[in-house]
């Protein structure tokens, strides 16, 4: 039975408040994302959330944080736990807030433009809700699509990113790969513009006249001095 961490975002509230440790160290103990860590040290995200001492809980010694601290590649550990809790199995969709579930088709409808190759289960997990819900947001049938905004799942704190990247690389495993029109329009082979025949002809300059260019300012002169004579009259 894997151990399993506490209110994992309320301790690493307390590690980016209380230690030295790297984002990326609080982020591989709490399996949060960097990211998520990242946002909790710039205040963020996690706001009003109270930190939880892991000490205190017995989840992690001194001595540990000291060691992580003093090595950045040194991965948090555990404490070994007084008690034993069993771990419990969770079935059907996951379980959503009261005060978040208004959030959710704006989640699904984000998840179904950005990520299509997610399937109905894959979303139904992430944000714990119903295929046919899923049908209806997809096929623009539901009944408050109209005011429905695209809004990303982590920010709305119905998934962590580790769960949604988990999903999304499931389901790029078995996407096949696109073909070339999908990719679009290609450069041909070099053995194909080998063989077409390109041409280009020069237009030959034409020699200027000298004379013919005088004759012709002497001429527009002479027009110009006719026309201002017949002004005066």
């Amino acid at each position: 039975m894997a151990q399993q961490l506490l209110m994992p975002k309320a301790t690493a509230v307390w590690l980016v408040d209380n230690t030295a440790l790297s984002f990326e160290q609080i982020a591989t103990f709490c399996k949060l994302h960097p990211l998520e860590v990242k946002a909790i040290a710039d205040g963020e995200s996690a706001q009003g959330i109270k930190g939880l001492d892991p000490i205190a809980t017995g989840q992690l010694s001194r001595d540990e944080i000291a060691r992580a601290e003093a090595n950045p590649n040194h991965k948090l550990k555990l404490s070994e736990p007084k008690v034993r809790v069993p771990d419990s199995k969770r079935k059907g969709p996951r379980y959503t807030p009261v005060s978040k579930r208004q959030d959710r088709p704006n989640a699904i409808l984000w998840l179904v433009r950005n990520h299509p190759e997610l399937k109905d289960a894959q979303i139904s997990r992430l944000v714990g809700t119903t295929k046919s819900t899923i049908e209806q947001i997809r096929e623009r049938t539901h009944w408050n699509s109209t005011n429905l905004t695209p809004m990303d799942p982590v920010t709305l704190g119905l998934c962590s990113q580790i769960d949604l990247d988990l999903e999304v690389e499931r389901a790029a495993k078995g996407r096949p790969l696109p073909t070339a029109a999908e990719l679009g329009a290609t450069l041909e082979a070099a053995q194909e513009t080998e063989k077409l025949n390109f041409s280009y002809e020069r237009e030959e300059e034409k020699e200027i006249d000298a004379d013919a260019v005088f004759a012709k300012l002497k001429s527009l002169k002479s027009d110009r001095k006719d026309e201002d004579e017949d002004d005066q009259y």
